[in-house]
């Protein structure tokens, strides 16, 4: 079992930063990808990034790349998400999420076991 609980969201200008964190109970943690996800209101939720379990891999979609990065600190059980550059269109609710070796299907909502209650960020124009 891994629990997670999110952090670190709130309401910034546009062009601002925000730094999400992720922090993972359980001994297992360093075994798990990690995904942030996100959900706008009206909308599905969306992937937005992933890491692998050793770090070593990192994942993004398309049109955050260049403006967030995600990284691990397995030493913490926490996974980070930096956002920079901010705009209103990334107003939504991020999620974390983790699943066991995903493999190709980091960016599959359905290949994750485990899921954060979310925290909103609100960017505003």
């Amino acid at each position: 079992q891994v629990q997670l609980v999110e952090s670190g969201g709130g309401l910034v200008q546009a062009g601002g930063s925000l730094r999400l964190s992720c922090a993972a109970s359980g001994r297992t943690f360093s075994s798990y990808d990690m995904g942030w996800f996100r959900q706008a209101p009206g909308n599905e939720r969306e992937f937005v990034a992933a890491i692998t379990w050793s770090g070593r891999s990192t994942y993004y979609k398309d049109s955050v790349k260049g403006r967030f990065t995600v990284s691990r600190d397995n030493s913490k059980n926490t996974v980070y998400l930096q956002m920079n550059s901010l705009k209103p269109e990334d107003t939504a609710v991020y999620y974390c999420a983790a699943g066991f070796r995903l493999g190709s299907t980091l960016a599959r909502e359905v290949s994750y076991d485990y899921w954060g209650q979310g925290t909103q960020v609100t960017v505003s124009s």
